[in-house]
């Protein structure tokens, strides 16, 4: 028998006096979470009681309504109420909006059902429409401060929820059906460009990597950020004074933003720049060469003029002695403190820093030397203003001494050859410049006539040549004072010896290759023999010889190092650059060269980017290098994307795979194994692949007496 259709009867609602409310036992909630009580009873000051309280009445031992109820579901409610009562908030006989549960049959839910279905059923809020909900508040003209008021929440939870509801609806539709996290939608939110924001959601779609901080670094990558050294020079509020637009993340720090009008950003830094130039030019200098960043080598062939520290004046070293003075008189005071007040802590740390100024002395240079001289003036790796001072060109030195009399007209004597005769002058010692020859006179002393000079110095320079290869050790130091001269002093003419070091220089080269790992140990290694040598050319021979011959040998090393040349360079037969040919064989011997020290270009740090490689090469060329390192599969799920996009996404896979193109490669030949044989890297110490009377100071055997080819250095 099918029972009758009964009609659902809801609860009777019905305002009691708070005071006729108790707290029922069987409240499941125990422990405290979400708004607090305090925050809660603020909001039903502020909109009332917005939800009526679940009561049922108490009843006496024989079942009888006493006119008491109490509160099973609505407990927080209740005591929110109860404090507001407690501070004379709300009278304590106010009606109560209150559904009271009647229990008919036995089978009736019991209270604790009540307090459990109403904790549970509720349905949290979701976040997107948390965030459009504040949106239209702000949108309908409340402010960030009264929004926070209304969620009980902070200003700065506010405007990540306003920043949130400002994505792409298109991505929110995404986000509310579970198609991408929360941490994705907050990722997205760094930038406000929508059509970026779907184009960057679309190329996630064929990315294994779909993390939040990949979605960033794809918004990001035309901008520049604030911790740039071109920012930290201008400094961020010049730029946002100019008109400049910076992303922030409102979930992650940040460390400023990016800023993303970057021509806005180099004009200020030119502009900046160039009146630094100015300033350091009104020193007296010729010239000033300034940018952001010069190439690597740009002073290599410039001499560089000594300067000294300015002396301390009278004024500045009563200064000095007045702060000694007080830094001594409080170390004496506070000598035995185990507790120094701040004020005295910062009072020493600004007299340290005073003194620090005053004894930083700048560098003097004299006046005449610098109108023949110039300044380059850079940003430092931390945006600090990097100034070099006291380079001269090569077209802007002196004329030589017997230049400078000739063109004054002056004589002099300046080359003499000849024994001294005992009763008379030197035999031949004069060249007269400029004079009047005077009456032909065979008592008169003549110059020696310019072909018997060069007659006698032939024969001279002959048997030079044959005393010099008699001796390779003084040979390998000749070469090496001849190369230091050339490399450290810019005077390979000071030696006979027709040897110096060709100095490649880089016409084309990457941004910041001065930075490289490379350079930066070439610069400090050069900077360790520049220490260790004499300041003037002429003493140079004299400290080669104190060298052992482990020191010569580096420093032979470092100097020959300056003359490797394994550029590509173009090639014709009609302009007068070098042949094709000579281009080959140069590079065929560089993998030579680096097939015997072992080069590395992976460790040497480099590797494939959008700026040096990927973004300058066809899309054909960045699959091939994708397909080399990652594979076939790999390069096929970036093959449908356009240049730009490919090539980011490819410097992504190929970061640390250790892909290099052609040109950095070295092939490797396979040899026949020959068990006799020892590699040149298997050596035990870098003293092995030394001549032996260098190693251990002998002279060589006879016949032995030639330069081995590892030390071999073409004439100029």
């Amino acid at each position: 028998m099918a029972k009758p259709n009964l009609k659902l009867v809801l609860s009777p609602s019905r305002d009691i006096p708070f005071d006729k409310l108790i707290l029922s036992q069987s409240n499941v909630r125990r422990i405290k979470s979400g708004v607090s009580i305090g925050a809660l009873a603020e909001d039903i000051v502020r909109r009332t009681l917005l939800q009526s309280l679940n009561v049922r009445p108490v009843l006496d031992g024989e079942g009888q309504e006493t006119g008491m109820f109490e509160v099973p579901a609505g407990g927080r409610r209740y005591r929110a109420l109860e404090l507001l009562v407690t501070q004379k908030r709300l009278a304590r006989n106010a009606p109560i909006p209150c559904v009271v549960r009647v229990t008919v049959n036995d089978g009736d839910p019991t209270a604790e059902e009540d307090s459990l279905a109403e904790n549970t059923h509720r349905e949290q809020l979701h976040p997107l429409d948390q965030f459009r909900a504040m949106k239209a508040l702000v949108d309908q003209g409340s402010d960030i401060d009264a929004v926070a008021a209304h969620f009980m929440t902070t200003p700065a939870v506010v405007r990540q929820r306003l920043r949130l509801a400002s994505v792409s609806p298109k991505l929110h539709e995404i986000y509310a059906e579970d198609g991408m996290t929360l941490e994705q939608l907050m990722a997205f939110s760094v930038c406000e460009n929508r059509a970026r924001q779907e184009q960057v959601w679309d190329l996630l779609q064929h990315s294994w990597n779909k993390s939040g901080g990949y979605i960033r670094q794809k918004l990001t990558e035309d901008t520049v950020r604030a911790s740039d050294r071109r920012v930290q020079f201008v400094g961020l509020d010049a730029y946002l004074a100019a008109g400049g637009a910076v992303m922030r993340d409102l979930f992650e720090a940040d460390n400023g933003g990016w800023l993303q009008d970057i021509p806005l950003l180099d004009q200020l830094v030119v502009e900046k720049l160039g009146a630094e130039g100015e300033r350091i030019g009104a020193e007296g200098w010729k010239w000033v060469a300034v940018a952001t960043d010069f190439a690597y080598g740009e002073t290599d062939g410039l001499r560089e003029i000594e300067g000294a520290q300015a002396e301390i004046s009278a004024a500045e070293q009563e200064r000095i002695d007045a702060l000694k003075a007080e830094a001594d008189a409080i170390e004496a005071q506070y000598e035995n403190a185990t507790d120094i007040p701040d004020e005295v802590e910062a009072r020493i740390e600004a007299i340290d820093d005073e003194l620090a100024r005053i004894l930083e002395r700048p560098v003097v240079y004299d006046p005449a030397e610098m109108a023949r001289a110039g300044a380059f003036v850079s940003l430092d790796h931390d945006g600090a203003l990097y100034i070099e001072r006291g380079f001269v060109r090569p077209e802007d030195e002196l004329p030589s001494d017997a230049a400078d009399r000739i063109e004054g007209g002056e004589t002099s004597a300046v080359m003499s050859y000849g024994p001294q005769q005992p009763d008379g002058p030197a035999q031949g010692a004069t060249v007269t410049i400029g004079a009047d020859a005077g009456e032909d006179d065979d008592e008169v002393v003549r110059p020696l006539p310019d072909r018997l000079i060069g007659e006698l110095t032939a024969y001279r320079t002959l048997a030079l040549r044959d005393a010099f290869a008699a001796s390779p050790s003084i040979a390998f130091m000749a070469v090496l004072h001849a190369m230091a001269l050339s490399i450290f002093y810019y005077a390979s003419r000071e030696s006979c010896l027709g040897i110096s070091i060709n100095r490649a220089t880089f016409p084309h080269q990457e941004p910041g290759m001065k930075d490289s790992p490379s350079a930066k140990s070439i610069g400090a290694r050069h900077k360790l023999w520049e220490d260790r040598l004499p300041e003037s050319d002429k003493d140079l021979w004299d400290a080669l010889a104190l060298f052992d011959s482990e020191d010569q040998a580096a420093l032979f090393a470092h100097c020959a190092a300056y003359g490797v040349n394994a550029l590509w360079e173009p090639t014709s037969r009609y302009d007068g650059r070098v042949s094709a040919h000579a281009v080959e064989r140069r590079l065929e011997h560089s993998h030579i060269l680096a097939r015997t020290v072992g080069l590395d270009m992976v460790s040497a740090g480099w590797k494939p980017t959008v700026d040096n490689y990927l973004g300058r090469v066809t899309k054909p060329r960045i699959l091939e290098a994708v397909t080399e390192a990652k594979g076939e599969q790999t390069a096929g799920l970036i093959d449908h994307l356009k240049k730009g996009d490919m090539a980011r996404e490819a410097a992504r896979l190929l970061d640390d795979s250790g892909w290099l193109p052609e040109p950095l490669r070295t092939p490797v030949i396979e040899r026949p194994a020959d068990p006799e044989a020892r590699p040149v890297a298997d050596a035990e110490s870098e003293s092995d692949l030394l001549p032996a009377f260098l190693d251990a100071g002998e002279e060589p055997p006879a016949g032995e007496g030639d330069i081995p080819p590892e030390y071999a250095v073409a004439a100029e």
